[in-house]
């Protein structure tokens, strides 16, 4: 079991590797540097073998498949994760590993937006996107995450050994997030300075689609993880429709005595499903009880894991 891993997912940046490599192994000697190419074309897994990182390979493309395979293959008692982009600096990573060996951290966030993400990134549109994630995730899950799509992590063997990778892109880091929150998993935000890509690096997120994509993972594990808040909010819901529908009816039959008998079966219809949205919230809160004892007893095997491993 290595002491301190460094995860670096790559795809087809030749231009920043070397540099990323260098600088976290310049800061953190003792640590093993994964770099996991996800189909390069551009020679990077070359120049991160030259600058002294393990290369492995990853062939299904997205970040979310080669975190899977990394999380998989590699056993350490502290993980860092790093994009190979060049805008994260390696000399936190020493206060990172701190707060994972010593504080006993499961999750530590390099926070960017407390400090130069605004100046330096020129992408407006993600700017909006990364407060608005922040804010959701915040606001339903009673938190204080303050980045949440950053891209640099650190990680306790505890956490990579229980966090099941369910996406396959960019919405990843928010996975990860909810993952961390809904256990009741220890985390910490440490600010880092943040530098934009090099001009001619460019990024591989498309904003619209994957931020799409990212809202979408919000909800749906909103709902997989708080079911019994999601279903009675859309009980509501259908409970206010079908009253939208009934008190015309009602009314009609008080001042005319006719009932508008179409109209009178849509509303209740919208009370029936009411009933059933609820009722279905209930059911699947407990099957998210039973679950997370299931978790609990889960980290105990994986402490007892990870001291015979370590041994």
């Amino acid at each position: 079991m290595d002491k301190v891993a460094v995860l670096v997912p790559c795809y087809n940046e030749a231009k920043t590797i070397r540099k990323v490599v260098e600088d976290f192994r310049r800061e953190l000697p003792e640590a093993v540097i994964y770099v996991y190419d996800n189909n390069s074309k551009d020679g990077t897994d070359k120049i991160a073998k030259e600058a002294g990182a393990i290369v492995r390979y990853e062939t299904r493309q997205g970040k979310g498949n080669v975190i899977r395979t990394m999380f998989r293959e590699i056993d350490a008692e502290c993980y860092i994760m790093v994009d190979g982009d060049d805008t994260y600096p390696a000399e936190v990573a020493k206060e990172f590993v701190k707060a994972v060996l010593e504080e006993n951290v499961d999750m530590v966030i390099g926070d960017r937006l407390s400090s130069t993400y605004f100046t330096e990134n020129k992408r407006p549109f993600h700017n909006i996107g990364n407060v608005t994630v922040r804010a959701l995730i915040n606001r339903i899950y009673k938190s204080d995450i303050r980045d949440v799509m950053t891209g640099l992590r650190a990680f306790s063997y505890k956490f990579v050994k229980t966090f099941p990778v369910m996406s396959k892109g960019f919405e990843l880091e928010t996975e990860m997030t909810i993952h961390c929150l809904d256990k009741n998993m220890k985390v910490k935000n440490i600010i880092i300075d943040y530098r934009d890509r090099p001009a001619d690096s460019p990024s591989k997120l498309n904003t619209i689609p994957d931020g799409i994509k990212v809202l979408k993972t919000i909800f749906g594990f909103y709902k997989n993880y708080k079911p019994m808040a999601f279903f009675t909010l859309l009980a509501f819901i259908l409970t206010i429709i079908g009253l939208a529908f009934f008190v015309p009816v009602f009314i009609d039959f008080l001042n005319r005595g006719v009932v508008k008998i179409p109209t009178l079966v849509i509303s209740v219809l919208f009370f029936l499903c009411a009933v059933q949205s609820f009722f279905s919230g209930m059911t699947l809160d407990n099957i998210i009880k039973n679950s997370k004892q299931t978790f609990e007893m889960r980290l105990i095997d994986c402490e007892r894991e990870r001291k015979a491993r370590k041994e």
